[in-house]
């Protein structure tokens, strides 16, 4: 796999440790660029695949200088960029490119999303049983709540009977009775931490994950990446879920 990491935080550099741990290491990882206008198509020439995890606002022009270094497979785990989502999605079906875009590149938060799904459609009947979000990451983390708590917010909601919308973080009094709410913390040091409760009078039920550390999301950065190459795609932007489907299927035993 030749490819580029743009973004050399975190978890740039988790990715770039995973690729140089398989034996395939990035060409480069991309800091911020010198010039005002950004990274140049030269910079992504000789690529097939682009791990994309800078900033919000760098996404769509690496996107597009990367598609005219003539990149055609991207791995987006940047988030807080939904403004620029469409004009992605309108140049990668331009120029038959595909990507495989997520909150979280976590197999561990995906299927824990599922099961969080599943919880919800079984404690939603019940009044009583009242769903709410806590998530904590490292004091440094910018956007909050994280993209993975609004995905884990967007699922409860959808199979909520009762939920709308989230609550407003920090707004005075109770949240509504159709309002999840979702309580957001930075400090520390923390890589990340989501839990989802049922909360009733005589019991309370919790749904925990916690990372250790970065390993396990550039794992799932890289399945994303062997799934854009291992089968032409439909060009657009994909789903996480749909790599973990297919992984889901591959160990299935045969005539299953």
């Amino acid at each position: 796999m030749q490819s580029i990491v743009a973004g050399d935080g975190g978890m740039g550099r988790a990715v770039e440790a995973a690729l140089a741990g398989r034996g395939t290491p990035a060409r480069a990882v991309l800091g911020m660029p010198a010039a005002k206008s950004g990274h140049g198509p030269e910079a992504f020439a000789g690529a097939e695949v682009l791990f994309e995890f800078s900033q919000s606002d760098a996404v769509l022009p690496n996107v597009r200088a990367a598609l005219a270094g003539g990149v055609r497979r991207f791995v987006i785990g940047t988030t807080a960029w939904a403004d620029d989502r469409a004009e992605v999605e309108r140049l990668l079906a331009e120029t038959g490119a595909c990507a495989v875009s997520s909150p979280s590149f976590s197999l561990g938060v995906m299927l824990f999303a599922r099961i969080v799904e599943q919880a919800t459609r079984m404690f939603g009947p019940f009044p009583d049983y009242d769903p709410y979000l806590v998530e904590w990451h490292r004091r440094t983390k910018a956007d909050r709540p994280s993209g993975t708590a609004l995905e884990l917010s967007r699922r409860i909601i959808a199979a909520h009977p009762r939920k709308q919308r989230t609550a407003q973080l920090l707004a005075h009094g109770a949240p509504a009775p159709e309002e999840l709410d979702v309580a957001v913390i930075r400090a520390g040091a923390a890589p990340g931490m989501h839990l989802v409760g049922f909360d009733a009078p005589g019991e309370s039920l919790e749904l925990r994950l916690t990372a250790r550390d970065r390993s396990a999301y550039a794992a799932g950065a890289l399945a994303s990446a062997d799934w854009l190459l291992a089968a032409p795609r439909v060009p657009g932007i994909h789903t996480f879920d749909e790599v973990i489907d297919s992984m889901i299927a591959a160990t299935a035993p045969q005539g299953a």
